[in-house]
């Protein structure tokens, strides 16, 4: 079988898997959220936190909640790295500097999971559960809930309220992330990740030197790294390390985790706005960028460039012998199509134009099929600006969902699609401008002005994933890139939260022979062009001083 093939029929399969877990999974998720009961460990979680799981919140004390939980657990994440020497399994491993604590905190609450150090090297195994994994579990239960409430926004009419922050948070937890978890971290198991608390060992010479590795509770962290749309990984390589990624399978198995959510929460979307057919054409939208940015991702990389590459089948350099270049091209797209930003190969030795597709992928805001949550509600922003051109090219005031796309709401939507562009590319400007940062590019020219915008688009759009050939364990990127993640993730939710509110406060439109019908076809190409056109003129001046230009040269 040629790698040709074998990178199609695994992509066939994952869509396959992905077309059986849509409607059971999307269905027990609205079911969740759509519940007036609790269970009995959630009623002594908020008993424990003080909340009342059935007080509705209007918009900004739903943000409150997200602000506050968020901001403490900043808190306990940083002091918790501050302090490791002084705790116990830190394998005597010594306390995080300030800038590298800050930094690791904000992208861990963030959903990000940027790493500046080496975590096998760093991090001892009360950090690594206690704190990286638990933020892996409640900051995709904040990126659910925000996405939930923004659903709630368009369902209700003549209300404010858009539910509980509190009860959301916890629901997500214990009956989303936790479940699957826990079935994902028995499969990884099972196939060969390592789980155990052990300490370093000493397992041979390497280049004339000693070398060692250390154990952990690295099937669990891969599980909800995959499942939560996190992507921070227990080993510096991450999940192209074979104790957390050890066969062709698991590497397809964690694809699957890291999509099954985003993708099912159309289903969700669909049913608790009352239609069906409205979830379908969000889900078709997004399912036609991620296939199209894997056929133009394969092609890239399977383009037979001089003998080595024909003799390898592809552009080998940077990937797995025991996953290929097909598999490392799907992970690739799905890792920065989504926030994960896992990686089994590494972008930065991906071909130029394979590189700037992994840039574009975050670029477009994670939206196809995006992160736990954030996923959604940027493409219902899309949405609600699709809907919005359509409107100023029949003179018609625009209507989604019943709702009518106002002045107001579309000032809110123009502010959330700005936010993150300005962020990434101002906090790039200023990085090349100065000369200490350019200090830390291993490649000079177009490669090493991409390494720079790459972290900067992988902060600004909470991913995570690096080129790889950027030192950003600096004062300077660790302070800059964890405040563009804290930006990039909250600044788009007070506008997503306040879009909720104003959706919710209106009166329902019916519909009538003018109303664009938003769950059909047309529609679903009108969106996918207003993305791809958005986003190519936002980047495009960045986009072509680096990868294209590099592409373009080889």
């Amino acid at each position: 079988m040629g790698p040709v093939l074998a990178g199609v029929l695994q992509l066939l399969a994952l869509i396959a898997a992905l077309a059986l877990a849509y409607v059971p999974l999307g269905t027990y998720m609205a079911k969740v959220y759509s519940s007036d009961k609790h269970w009995r460990v959630e009623k002594w979680i908020y008993k424990g936190i003080g909340a009342n799981p059935n007080t509705e919140m209007r918009w900004p004390a739903y943000l409150r909640g997200v602000l506050a939980f968020s901001a403490v657990s900043v808190v306990f994440l940083y002091l918790l790295q501050r302090l490791q020497g002084h705790l116990p399994g830190s394998l005597g491993f010594k306390a995080i500097d300030p800038d590298q604590a800050f930094n690791t905190a904000a992208s861990f609450v963030t959903n990000t999971n940027w790493q500046s150090y080496y975590g096998e090297q760093a991090m001892g195994h009360v950090v690594q559960t206690a704190g990286l994994a638990v933020q892996n579990f409640v900051s995709a239960a904040v990126g659910i809930a925000v996405a939930v409430a923004l659903v709630r926004g368009f369902a209700r009419s003549r209300t404010g309220e858009l539910g509980n922050f509190w009860s959301d948070l916890v629901r997500g937890v214990t009956r989303i992330l936790l479940p699957l978890s826990i079935v994902a971290a028995i499969v990884l198991v099972a196939c060969g990740a390592i789980q155990n608390f052990s300490g370093i060992h000493e397992v041979g010479q390497f280049m004339g030197g000693h070398q060692q590795w250390n154990g952990g509770a690295v099937a669990s962290q891969e599980a909800i790294k995959e499942v939560g749309t996190n992507g921070g990984g227990y080993f510096n390589a991450n999940s192209s390390h074979p104790f957390e990624n050890p066969t062709p399978f698991t590497n397809l198995f964690e694809i699957f985790l890291l999509l099954v959510i985003p993708f099912a929460l159309t289903r969700t979307f669909g049913i608790m706005v009352g239609s069906i057919k409205q979830g379908y054409a969000i889900l078709a939208t997004m399912a036609t960028i991620w296939v199209g940015f894997i056929a133009l991702m394969m092609w890239t990389e399977f383009a037979h460039h001089g003998p080595a590459l024909q003799i390898a089948g592809g552009a080998m350099e940077g990937k797995e012998t025991r996953i290929g270049v097909g598999a490392s091209s799907i992970f690739a797209v799905s890792t920065t199509l989504t926030s994960t930003g896992a990686v089994d190969s590494f972008h930065s030795s991906f071909t130029g134009l394979g590189g700037g597709i992994t840039m574009l992928g975050m670029q477009l805001g994670e939206i196809a099929p995006g992160g736990t949550g954030s996923g959604l509600y940027g493409m219902l922003v899309m949405a609600i600006i699709a809907v919005f051109i359509a409107g100023l090219m029949v003179g018609r005031t625009p209507e989604y969902l019943g709702k009518k796309i106002g002045t107001r709401e579309i000032k809110f939507a123009a502010c959330y699609i700005l936010i993150t562009p300005a962020l990434v590319l101002v906090f790039t400007a200023a990085a090349m401008a100065l000369p200490t940062p350019g200090h830390s590019m291993t490649n000079s020219g177009a490669h090493g002005f991409s390494e720079i915008l790459y972290a900067y688009t992988s902060a600004g759009n909470n991913n995570g994933s690096a080129f790889a050939g950027l030192n950003a364990d600096t004062q300077w990127f660790n302070s800059t890139l964890g405040l563009a993640m804290v930006l990039g993730r909250f600044l788009p939710m007070v506008f997503v939260l306040a879009l909720a509110g104003s959706l919710a406060e209106q009166k329902p439109v019916p519909a009538t022979a003018g109303t664009l019908r938003t769950e059909k076809p047309l529609f679903t190409g009108l969106l996918v062009g207003a993305i791809l056109i958005i986003t190519g003129l936002t980047y495009f001046p960045a986009l072509a001083l680096g990868p294209l230009a590099e592409g373009l040269a080889s």
